[in-house]
């Protein structure tokens, strides 16, 4: 495994030395293919598209259809692009990605014992990694007393560890140079949760994937109007600590921008339940989904029957 590691990084870091133009021309070529070749998930997607639009014919589905492989051949491109970032000055001079309200969550950060943002397959999730980087203000700083390893991403372990460690590496590449260690595993994100209970942590956690099979928790929602069972662990954290939870967003404005917005879900999550936090966590995702329903995560078997 460590062979192969070092091998695919190598390859990786060679690919991701180009520039952003070259990554984009793959990435088409990469949709034709996954599309057309592959029919990668075809059925999927286009099932997940039915059953969430029921009012839309079959030529807008199929739109909608090509529509999200363009996105997804983009999507793996600037994820491999974002590899290479290991230099932040990359990520400001391309400005793929920038805040809409930095300001609110600056004045949430000071106000909260933490907090945790929930986001999702929305946009362009791996370039999240870069969140220091995103801030464009004259003299862009995080907040006041927030040091990098205080912003947390949780993570499904993949199932190959080989990919896994490369995945990490990827997605923490701007940040590696300072010695980043608060990327943790969904399995250990409790225990981390309440050994770090005292520092004031900013968790992200993407949240609109399925429970583990082993969960205990039976807890569904309405979303895309389809009952959807829930992930509770984050949002039960919140509640117990009394922490901010926000709803982190990330939508395209154009091949090679996105905006990263929050919304406030409750600045004191001990008011509402963890069921209550899910159902508006989820309102706004469909409302997000449904302005751009091409960039969302179709191929992902989300609605398991």
């Amino acid at each position: 495994m460590l062979i192969g590691t070092f091998i695919m990084l190598g390859l990786m870091r060679i690919l991701a030395a180009l520039p952003l133009k070259v990554h984009y021309a793959f990435g088409r070529f990469l949709s034709w293919f996954l599309k057309n070749v592959m029919r990668y998930r075809r059925d999927v997607v286009m099932i997940n598209l039915s059953r969430s639009f029921p009012e839309k014919k079959y030529d807008e589905l199929s739109k909608i259809a090509d529509e999200f492989y363009k996105h997804f051949g983009r999507l793996i491109a600037e994820a491999v692009w974002f590899g290479g970032c290991r230099n932040p000055e990359r990520l400001h001079r391309q400005r793929i990605v920038e805040y809409s309200n930095i300001d609110g969550f600056d004045k949430a950060y000071a106000e909260s014992k933490g907090i945790v943002a929930l986001y999702s397959h929305l946009g362009n999730w791996e370039l999240m990694g870069g969140c220091a980087s995103y801030d464009y203000r004259e003299g862009g700083h995080l907040p006041d007393g927030l040091d990098p390893n205080d912003v947390v991403f949780v993570y499904k372990p993949l199932k190959s560890k080989m990919w896994d460690e490369i995945m990490r590496l990827n997605r923490c590449a701007p940040v590696l140079r300072i010695g980043y260690n608060s990327y943790v595993s969904s399995e250990d994100f409790l225990r981390y949760a309440v050994k770090n209970r005292n520092r004031k942590l900013v968790v992200n956690v993407n949240t609109d994937q399925s429970p583990y099979k082993n969960s205990t928790v039976d807890d569904t929602v309405d979303f895309m109007g389809q009952k959807t069972k829930t992930m509770l662990g984050a949002a039960s954290i919140a509640c117990k600590f009394g922490w901010t939870v926000l709803y982190s967003s990330m939508v395209p404005t154009g091949k090679g921008h996105y905006v990263w917005r929050f919304t406030e879900i409750t600045r004191d999550a001990s008011t509402m339940t963890p069921h209550e936090i899910m159902q508006e966590y989820y309102r706004l995702l469909q409302a997000d989904i449904e302005a751009y329903p091409w960039c969302y995560l179709w191929s992902h078997k989300r609605w398991k029957r």
